[in-house]
């Protein structure tokens, strides 16, 4: 699926590319399965800013995904949509039920595909099943963390994870960072690869369709006042040597890590820092 390319009209058309929408078979998604999404501008609930540099953007409905599929499920492709708040494709899906559900699409997906779910699940594409259940070496993708919690980890578009190895209660799975990290074999997940996978070759080209994804304007701290950012002041735009970068607050922001990850430390085999310098 490559990138749709534009005719240098502008300046800005001449690097803009955009995302081939030719897979998506219906514009309307299913009202029962969306909501309304509020803008926070990036705001807590206190109404502090905690993420910086948004606001604004068009208006959007939040599409309810299933994350954990009931076991036993057989489920038929309906539609293939688009969805403006994840950079993956979803999938409209029927169960045997009549029930409706949001599913994410994967490469092999398509309009009128049956998927199964559960522990008697084949072993094919797109299908859900435990981790016991999948053979070592295959691609998958939504993988749970805890049992029964729900997809967590690899959902974003053209990711996908492998299974390495079982070792008695656990599976040990490489992520798409290089991280080797072990999984409950009762966690479940689907086989294959997310969709959409040209969505990192993405060029957005513009200021104003960045400003229309919600994403407002960073200014570099070097151009600021000494009051506003340690790396602000100087004397007619002397940058000087020598000041590692850092947050307006001074916080340190190349290499240094500021994640507690005591809790989960135990279960990554190989971190993917480990993996990078062995590339």
């Amino acid at each position: 699926m490559p990138v749709k390319q534009y005719n240098p009209t502008t300046p800005a058309r001449r690097g803009m590319t955009s995302q081939d929408l030719s897979e998506i078979t219906t514009k309307k998604p299913l009202k029962s399965l969306i909501k309304t999404k509020k803008q926070n501008a990036g705001r807590n609930n206190q109404g502090r800013i905690t993420v910086r540099h948004r606001g604004g953007g068009v208006k959007r409905h939040y599409r309810l995904l299933n994350h954990r599929l009931a076991d036993g499920l057989t489920l038929t492709v309906e539609e293939i949509e688009y969805d403006p708040n994840r950079s993956a494709r979803i999938a409209r899906v029927k169960d045997q039920h009549g029930l409706y559900h949001y599913i994410l699409a994967d490469t092999q997906m398509f309009k009128g595909k049956v998927i199964e779910s559960g522990k008697e699940a084949t072993i094919e594409a797109s299908n859900r099943m435990p981790l016991s259940r999948i053979p070592v070496g295959t691609q998958i993708y939504a993988i749970e963390m805890v049992p029964g919690k729900g997809s967590q980890m690899v959902r974003s578009a053209g990711t996908k994870a492998q299974l390495m190895a079982k070792e008695g209660d656990y599976a040990l799975v490489k992520m798409p960072s290089g991280e080797v990290r072990k999984f409950r074999v009762e966690c479940e997940a689907n086989i294959g690869v997310v969709g959409n996978v040209q969505h990192q070759n993405v060029k957005i080209g513009s200021a104003g369709r960045k400003r229309r994804k919600g994403i407002r304007p960073s200014v570099r701290g070097v151009v600021m006042n000494a009051v506003d950012h340690p790396h602000g002041g100087g004397d007619g735009g002397a940058h000087g040597p020598g000041k590692p970068p850092q947050t307006p607050w001074g916080q340190l922001t190349l290499g240094y890590r500021t994640r507690r990850r005591k809790d989960t430390n135990k279960l990554i085999v190989r971190t993917r820092h480990d993996a990078k310098r062995k590339r």
